[in-house]
């Protein structure tokens, strides 16, 4: 298991990144002033530098990237049932994503600002559990029409 952990999270760290490279743009291209967001304006002054905020938010969303790899694991206990995993999932990503949304200057420092960073994140959480669990139920069935059709 902490081999799988281990390995699960080295390759996370790099995707991790990734992502937050991409979030970076998406914001960048939703503002529309023609300029690159790389980080909040809190962050860089927090920070001294944006350079500083920048190195920063890499290593911040590698391991982010890492921790979320290493929490898919929950998804593959089998000894588990779906309302277990689904509950350290999402309490697994919510320890991961708020804190460091807080600290990292992606939420307003205000009930508001959390309510407002929390809520998109429990809908998007939700939406694609429902999805998920919707297209794991569908190859299902499938495997067990198949499993009928092989004993008659």
């Amino acid at each position: 298991m902490k081999k799988n952990i281990i390995q699960r999270a080295l390759i996370g760290f790099p995707i991790g990144i990734s992502i937050g490279y991409v979030i970076t743009i998406i914001i960048s291209v939703i503002i529309g002033k023609g300029s690159y967001y790389s980080v909040t304006q809190r962050l860089a002054e927090a920070m001294g530098s944006e350079l500083s905020a920048v190195i920063v938010q890499t290593i911040v969303c590698g391991f982010m990237g890492a921790a979320f790899a290493a929490l898919s694991l929950a998804w593959e206990t089998d000894s588990w049932s779906i309302a277990k995993q689904s509950f350290v999932y999402f309490v697994g990503a919510a320890v991961i994503m708020l804190p460091a949304a807080y600290i990292m200057g992606w939420m307003q420092r205000s009930l508001k600002g959390f309510l407002m960073y929390t809520g998109p994140f429990v809908v998007a959480f939700l939406i694609i559990w429902i999805v998920q669990y919707f297209v794991w139920k569908s190859r299902v069935q499938k495997l067990n029409k198949g499993l009928k059709k092989d004993r008659d």
